[in-house]
């Protein structure tokens, strides 16, 4: 399978072919203005020294400083970094907000780590990074493995380091600490709100049975969001398996058991099921990692949509297949743009020295990607393409506009 980011490019190449753009656009989207490798020396708590490879991958920043998460895990490499800054990139253009792309990360289970070494591997992340990131440079934030405390953690070394204690240095932070309210269930949010706004363009039916795929942070906010609005969530999964409740599970109960046990698996009147891609639904919630839906397991997909909360779950040959069986795809860079569009709302917050209520920030994100999301699906429609690639294309004539006005 190709790596992340040559997936990525053939997605470029794939929005490209519906509708043309300068040559010269393309080619500088095809390479990320800059590539950070270094190594923290992060000193064990038996005493032992581990060198850890850390990266910053820094997109573009045509519409605004770059911005993007650090992932923590122990399968992170550069291509993977790469192909997450680039959707970036075009993540925020979608979403309108004025930041560029970007994404960091260290290769290391950070299940391994204690809470000092987390620390110190924090502290290390960001001193040697401190050059280049800042309120007006580049905005990390949380991604898979990172939380905010580690955000405070690395927002208070950039503090000490360069004096700037306004912590807009990064997102994502504990709300005591300058957070803002509604980060943490942002992702799942704004998904559900694309599936608001596109629900009866896309003809579902009132009541929805949904599957989730993955059942961490945004599976499981996105399982709380949907359960609540009158839909069933009748399957779900995690890294140990996946369960079935054709009823409906109940959510707070679940989350309950997952908390307890360390996984789906197991919850009382469910049943084992060998594939959650296999569940005929409404809507397939793909929320854990990149590449799940690929060109070998596509045809399994019994459902009439799909909502991306993952980043780049679906493969390009994956999509085909999709839209050949008029199954539409809500594409991870508008349907999990929620938690950028709220990281930049906290950053705004922390450069204006304001806390914005939990209401005025939900408010201003509904409005922001129902608004995108309905442009998104009227493009497809005008373009007789899929949601991918308006989504894309939309983007591109962002990025265009932004270079013009730079130039």
């Amino acid at each position: 399978m190709a790596n992340p980011f040559e997936q990525a490019l053939l997605q470029l190449k794939r929005a490209t072919a519906v509708r043309s753009f300068d040559q010269e656009l393309i080619e500088r989207l095809t390479y990320p203005m800059r590539e950070i490798r270094s190594h923290v020396p992060l000193r064990r708590d038996d005493g032992t020294l581990q060198m850890v490879e850390i990266y910053r991958v820094q997109h573009n920043n045509w519409r605004g400083p770059f911005k993007g998460g650090i992932r923590w895990h122990q399968q992170t490499d550069i291509h993977e970094v790469k192909a997450l800054a680039f959707w970036m990139t075009l993540k925020c253009a979608v979403a309108n907000i004025p930041m560029g792309g970007g994404k960091g990360g260290a290769t290391i289970d950070p299940k391994q780590l204690s809470e000092t070494e987390k620390e110190r591997l924090a502290r290390g992340w960001i001193q040697l990074m401190v050059d280049v990131v800042g309120p007006q440079k580049d905005v990390p934030a949380p991604d898979v493995n990172t939380t905010p405390q580690i955000m405070a953690w690395m927002a208070d070394e950039f503090g000490k380091l360069t004096g700037d204690k306004s912590g807009a240095v990064i997102t994502g932070k504990p709300l005591e600490q300058g957070g803002s309210e509604g980060r943490g269930v942002a992702t799942a949010l704004g998904g559900f709100y694309v599936f608001e706004a596109l629900k009866d363009r896309l003809e579902l039916p009132v009541s929805c049975r949904v599957v989730i795929q993955g059942f961490g942070n945004a599976g499981e906010h996105a399982a709380e969001f949907f359960s609540q609005a009158g839909h069933k969530v009748i399957a779900v999964s995690d890294s140990k398996g996946a369960i079935l409740l054709e009823e409906g599970l109940d959510i707070a109960e679940l989350a309950k058991h997952k908390a307890q046990t360390g996984s789906v698996v197991g919850f009382a009147g469910s049943q084992p099921v060998s594939s959650i891609f296999e569940v005929p639904c409404d809507v397939l919630i793909p929320a854990a990692l990149e590449n799940v839906i690929t060109e070998q397991n596509v045809d399994q997909i019994q459902t009439r949509v799909i909502l991306e909360l993952a980043n780049g779950p679906t493969t390009p040959q994956a999509d085909d297949v999709l839209f050949a069986k008029h199954i539409p795809v809500l594409p991870d860079i508008l349907a999990n743009s929620g938690g950028v569009t709220v990281s930049t709302y906290e950053w705004e917050q922390n450069i204006k020295g304001e806390h914005w209520r939990q209401e005025q920030v939900f408010d201003k994100l509904k409005r922001t990607i129902q608004r995108e999301a309905v442009a998104i699906f009227d493009r497809s429609v005008q373009l007789e393409t899929d949601l991918r690639r308006a989504a894309f294309i939309v983007a591109l004539e962002r990025l265009q506009q932004a270079q013009n006005n730079r130039s």
